[in-house]
């Protein structure tokens, strides 16, 4: 239970007006650290509502196929540059990322994540890696201001820290796919 206490408290600094504020401050940040960390704090608590609601996960994501669906949708749906500015300036949206990235993304994913297999997780990291491609194609190619609340300047950089993030998972799934995992385990 040590877990979801974490995921709890780090949800509830990362909620926190001050704290949100100064991660939405910047692009890049809002994007590749407030995210996936609320999406952490999914992860961590999700222990807790697995052991609380055996039977719902059990019914709902036998095979963990939904739940990764509706965290590739929420993913998917925070990588759009208008959600990203209307998360700033709707506070109803603002909410909606507070809920849907930890309870929505983040538990069906550590749910599903293991009912997968090899083949089920190696499709989802190259999905990402094709989303985290076209993203910084957007936001580097984009020669006017995207989101109304950056900068450019912001753009570019988020552009070029999600061709980065492309980059890597595209050679972790090499690795993954060239290197016999078995002497590891």
């Amino acid at each position: 239970m040590k877990q979801a206490t974490y995921g709890l408290l780090l949800f509830v600094f990362m909620i926190l007006p001050p704290v949100a504020n100064l991660l939405e401050s910047i692009m890049i940040i809002h994007m590749h650290m407030q995210m996936p960390l609320l999406l952490a704090s999914g992860l961590l608590m999700a222990r807790f509502f697995q052991m609380k609601f055996p039977g719902f996960f059990e019914k709902w994501n036998r095979n963990g196929v939904p739940g990764i669906l509706l965290f590739i949708i929420i993913w998917s749906y925070w990588m759009i540059p208008r959600s990203m500015d209307e998360a700033i300036t709707v506070q109803l949206v603002e909410v909606f990322k507070f809920i849907s990235l930890p309870f929505l993304a983040g538990i069906p994913l550590r749910d599903s994540w293991m009912k997968l297999g090899k083949a089920g997780r190696n499709i989802i990291y190259i999905f990402f890696v094709i989303m985290f491609g076209l993203m910084a194609l957007l936001y580097i190619g984009a020669d006017s201001q995207i989101c109304n609340n950056y900068l450019e300047v912001e753009q570019k950089t988020l552009g070029w820290g999600s061709l980065a993030m492309a980059a890597f998972l595209l050679i972790y799934v090499l690795q993954l796919l060239f290197i016999d995992q078995s002497e590891f385990e």
